[in-house]
C-alpha cells in the first residue's frame, strides 16, 4: 500500500501535529460519529470503541486507504473530564486535578478500507499534578487558554509545569495520538517510518 493513502480520521490540530512528526504524507478528515458513552462502558472500552468508530466512519468515502482513528478519555476520581470550553471551567478542572492523578486512556486504530482488516491498541498514561495555588492555575489558563483540551492543559507546552510526574509509555498519548503504538501498528500494515 502506498504511504500517500493514509487518512487521519480527526479534525484535531493536536493529532495532526503529532502525526507530522513521523514525516508521513496523510490527509486529515474529521468523521461524524456519535460519541455518547454507553451504559456501564469503561473508559478503556469507550476510548477503543470511539477510535474504531472514527476509522470505520471514513471507509466508504476512502475505499483503498489506511485510516487512523484515535480517541481519548480522561478520568479523575471516577469521573470523565471533558474539554472545558471556557476559562471558568478550565480553572475548575485544574482546581479539582490539583494534587490528584488524572488517567488518560488513548486508543489507536488502523483500518485498511480495502481489505477491511482492523487493528487497535490502547495507551494508558497517568498525570500526577502538583498541588497548585489558584494564582498558578489562573496564570496558566490565561497564558495557554487550554479550552479545547480534556484535562485543561497542554502537556506539549507550559502545561508540563503543572505536573509532578507522568507515568506511561508514550508522552505523545497525552496529545491524543500514541505514536509508539501507531508506529507498531503501521508496521503490521507494511508501512515503515524508518
Amino acid at each position: 500500500m502506498k504511504i500517500n493513502n493514509l487518512i487521519l480520521a480527526s479534525g484535531s490540530p493536536y493529532r495532526q501535529v503529532a502525526l507530522k512528526k513521523l514525516h508521513l504524507d496523510f490527509a486529515a478528515i474529521s468523521p461524524e460519529i456519535d460519541e455518547t458513552q454507553q451504559p456501564r462502558e469503561s473508559p478503556q472500552d469507550l476510548a477503543l470503541r470511539l477510535g474504531k468508530a472514527k476509522a470505520w466512519a471514513l471507509c466508504q468515502q476512502y475505499p483503498a486507504h489506511l485510516i487512523i482513528g484515535s480517541d481519548q478519555v480522561a478520568m479523575l476520581n471516577g469521573k470523565q473530564l471533558h474539554k472545558p470550553g471556557n476559562r471558568a471551567k478550565a480553572i475548575e478542572q485544574l482546581q479539582i486535578a490539583s494534587g490528584n492523578t488524572v488517567t488518560f486512556f488513548t486508543s489507536i486504530c488502523i483500518v485498511n478500507s480495502k481489505s477491511m482488516l482492523c487493528m487497535s491498541d490502547l495507551d494508558i498514561c497517568s498525570v500526577f499534578f502538583k498541588t497548585l495555588t489558584n494564582q498558578q492555575i489562573e496564570h496558566y489558563v490565561d497564558l495557554e487558554k487550554p479550552y479545547d483540551c480534556a484535562g485543561s492543559f497542554k502537556s506539549e507546552g507550559l502545561g508540563i509545569a503543572l505536573f509532578e510526574k507522568i507515568q506511561g509509555e508514550d508522552p505523545n498519548a497525552l496529545i491524543g495520538l500514541p505514536l509508539i503504538k501507531l508506529i507498531s501498528l503501521l508496521e503490521k500494515f507494511d508501512v515503515h517510518v524508518l
